[in-house]
C-alpha cells in the first residue's frame, strides 16, 4: 500500500513538470524573437522641440539597414551617413527650424525578415534667432596684435553654450582664450602677441545652438586668415618720438607730436593700441574743439576714440619737440605716408608716457589693456 502511494506521487510530480514546460511556449519561438531586427530612433518617434544640431540617427540590432531616408515637409531627403556595417545611419547636416521630419526605410533582421523604419519628429521653433559676424576675413593677413572679434545681433543670455561652439585652430599652436567684453561681443586673444606667419582657422558652429530664453543661433561662421610679419610701433609722448620695429629690428624713428598734455580731452592714451583701418584721406570731426570735416592724409586709425597717426604738415615744427595735437600722432607728410604703407590692421601701436591710460570706452580693440589672468576671467567657461 505504501509502495503504491509513492509510485502515484512520483507520477503526479512528473506530470506537473511536463505541464510547466508546455506553458513556456512552442520550441524555437525565443530564438526567432532574438533574431528579429530591433530599431532605435534618436530622437524617439513623436519627439518635438528637437534642436537642429541634436543627434539624429537610426540604430539596428540583430540586422542591417536595407534602405533609409529622412525627409522634410517638402519631401527633400536629409544628407546622412551609413556606417560600414550598415547597422546605423546618422544625419550629416543641420536640420531646419520648426519642421516635421519623417523616417522611411527598411531593416532586415538576422531572421531574414524585413522590419519597417518609420516615425517622425519635429524641430524647435525659436522665439527669435541671433546672428553673428566676424572682424576678420577669409584670406586676409593681419598684424601680431589682432584679436578675433565676434559680434552678435542681440545680447547673448547663455554665454557658456555659445562659447562651447566656438573653435580656434592655429599653426603653430597658440595659447589663447575667449573673453566676453559685452553681452553681444566675444573676443579671442592670444596670451602674447601672435607669432609671425601663424595660420588661423575660426569656426563658430552656432546654427541650432540655444542662446537662452528660446533664442537660437541664426548662422554658422568660418574664417581662415594669416598673421604677417611682426611690426610694432612705439610712441613716447615725453620724448616725442614714434619708432617702428619690424621682426625685432628698428626700421624707422620719426619725430612726432602727440596730444596736448595739459588737456585731458586731448591726451594720447598710453597703452597697447591696435591698427584698425587705413585711409589715404580722412575727414576729422570734433565739434567740441571747433572743427568738422577737417581733411587729413595717410590716416591710420589706432582706436575708436579718434586717435590716428596721420600727416600733419601744420605741426612739423612741433614734431619731436612739443605735444600739440587733439590726441592723434602727428607726423610729417613723408613719414606719415611711409608708416601708412607699412601698417597692417592688427599691428600693435604701443604708446607710453602720457597721463591717461587706454580704457574700455576708448575703442573696439582694447584687448591688450588686460593681464592674461584678467582676460581669462572673462570667459564664460570654468576651465
Amino acid at each position: 500500500m505504501v509502495v503504491a502511494l509513492a509510485a502515484l506521487l512520483g507520477l503526479v510530480a512528473c506530470t506537473s513538470s511536463g505541464g510547466g514546460n508546455t506553458a513556456q511556449g512552442a520550441p524555437g519561438e525565443e530564438d526567432a524573437a532574438a533574431n528579429a531586427a530591433s530599431i532605435t530612433l534618436e530622437p524617439s518617434a513623436g519627439s518635438d522641440d528637437v534642436a537642429p544640431r541634436d543627434p539624429v540617427s537610426v540604430t539596428v540590432e540583430n540586422g542591417t539597414i536595407t534602405d533609409i531616408a529622412l525627409t522634410n515637409p517638402e519631401g527633400k531627403k536629409v544628407e546622412g551617413k551609413l556606417s560600414e556595417d550598415k547597422t546605423s545611419w546618422s544625419v550629416a547636416e543641420p536640420l531646419g527650424y520648426g519642421k516635421k521630419y519623417t523616417w522611411s526605410g527598411t531593416a532586415k533582421g538576422a531572421d531574414g525578415k524585413d522590419v519597417p523604419i518609420e516615425g517622425s519628429f519635429t524641430t524647435v521653433t525659436p522665439s527669435a534667432t541671433n546672428g553673428v559676424r566676424s572682424n576678420v576675413g577669409d584670406g586676409k593677413t593681419y598684424g601680431i596684435a589682432m584679436p578675433i572679434s565676434l559680434t552678435f545681433d542681440a545680447p547673448v543670455k547663455d554665454k557658456a553654450a555659445v562659447e562651447k561652439a566656438l573653435h580656434v585652430e592655429t599653426s603653430p599652436e597658440t595659447e589663447g582664450s575667449w573673453a566676453w567684453l559685452s553681452d553681444s561681443s566675444v573676443h579671442w586673444r592670444p596670451k602674447e602677441y601672435w607669432q609671425p606667419n601663424t595660420e588661423v582657422k575660426v569656426r563658430a558652429d552656432l546654427y541650432g545652438v540655444h542662446f537662452g530664453d528660446g533664442v537660437y543661433g541664426d548662422n554658422d561662421l568660418t574664417v581662415d586668415f594669416s598673421i604677417g610679419r611682426a611690426q610694432i610701433a612705439k610712441g613716447n609722448t615725453q620724448t616725442h618720438r614714434f619708432e617702428v620695429y619690424r621682426d625685432g629690428e628698428k626700421v624707422a624713428d620719426y619725430p612726432a607730436s602727440f596730444g596736448l598734455d595739459s588737456d585731458p580731452g586731448r591726451v594720447t592714451r598710453s597703452g597697447v593700441h591696435v591698427v584698425m583701418s587705413k585711409h589715404a584721406k580722412y575727414f576729422m570731426n570734433n565739434p567740441g574743439y571747433g572743427y568738422e570735416d577737417f581733411e587729413v592724409e595717410w590716416a591710420v586709425r589706432i582706436s575708436n576714440n579718434g586717435e590716428f597717426t596721420h600727416s600733419a604738415p601744420w605741426s612739423v615744427g612741433d614734431q619731436g619737440n612739443r605735444n600739440v595735437s587733439h590726441g592723434c600722432v602727428n607726423l610729417s607728410p613723408a613719414n606719415a605716408k611711409e608708416f601708412y604703407d607699412s601698417a597692417l590692421p592688427g599691428d600693435p601701436v604701443e604708446i607710453t608716457g602720457s597721463s591717461q591710460q587706454l580704457k574700455e570706452k576708448d575703442g573696439l580693440y582694447y584687448d591688450w589693456i588686460y593681464s592674461w589672468e584678467e582676460w581669462q576671467s572673462f570667459s564664460a567657461l570654468d576651465d
